[in-house]
């Protein structure tokens, strides 16, 4: 089967199981809205430590990382302080890329490859002076999920520490500005929201410029 068509059949099986689940919780008459804030009341009596360390060790395995992200300050910032949470909040993607790129290099390697061969992947081959630009590449790249970035670029050989330093600058980045979203919109703080959303804009246009410069250094060779 082509790569295309795979990719589709899985992004489709994905949305039915969404679209499935949702419907069903609508029918059966679920309060969405206030299962929303059950989770969020779970989520504060579990407290930061419990929550931190999830935080660090459930993306490596697929586990998305907004779940965290979104609810982070609304929680836990009228307790700690959003300098706090977001403090945590680097320090878990820094341990959570470490982790993710010991599975990736280590224990899930041979299984990790069986699937991208299926999928219709290869590996890069990747020379020692383009290791920084495929890390960043990869972390801009808006599509492949976060655990899916580590998981390619420990693959792909790149050394832990250029890994590290780069992925973790771009994807707290990005999750501060989640944490900020995710709290103005639990409070209807307008401000805070145009805050996190000028973040974003910051970003998208950041990730723009270093695509563009990429493609024409790309261009040259």
């Amino acid at each position: 089967m082509p790569r295309g068509k795979k990719q589709m059949l899985i992004k489709l099986a994905v949305l039915g199981v969404i679209i499935v689940t949702a419907a069903a919780f609508v029918l059966s008459g679920v309060d969405i809205k206030a299962l929303l804030e059950q989770g969020i009341e779970i989520t504060r009596e579990a407290g930061p430590v419990m929550f931190f360390t999830a935080m660090a060790i459930l993306p490596a395995i697929g586990c998305p990382l907004t779940v965290f992200t979104l609810p982070a300050g609304s929680v836990f910032a009228p307790e700690l302080g959003m300098p706090l949470v977001l403090l945590l909040v680097c320090l878990s993607i820094a341990v959570n890329l470490a982790i993710s790129y010991w599975l990736s290099r280590h224990l899930f390697r041979p299984w990790l490859i069986k699937l991208l061969n299926w999928l219709g992947y290869k590996l890069p081959e990747v020379s020692a002076h383009n290791h920084r630009t495929l890390v960043v590449l990869v972390r801009v790249t808006p599509g492949p999920p976060y655990v899916l970035q580590s998981y390619l670029l420990g693959l792909a050989g790149i050394p832990f520490v250029t890994y590290f330093i780069i992925s973790w600058i771009i994807s707290s980045a990005y999750a501060c500005a989640f944490v900020l979203f995710g709290d103005a919109l639990m409070h209807g703080r307008g401000k805070m929201a145009l805050i996190a959303i000028g973040l974003f804009v910051v970003l998208t246009v950041g990730v723009q410029f270093i695509r563009r410069r990429y493609d024409c250094k790309q261009a040259k060779v």
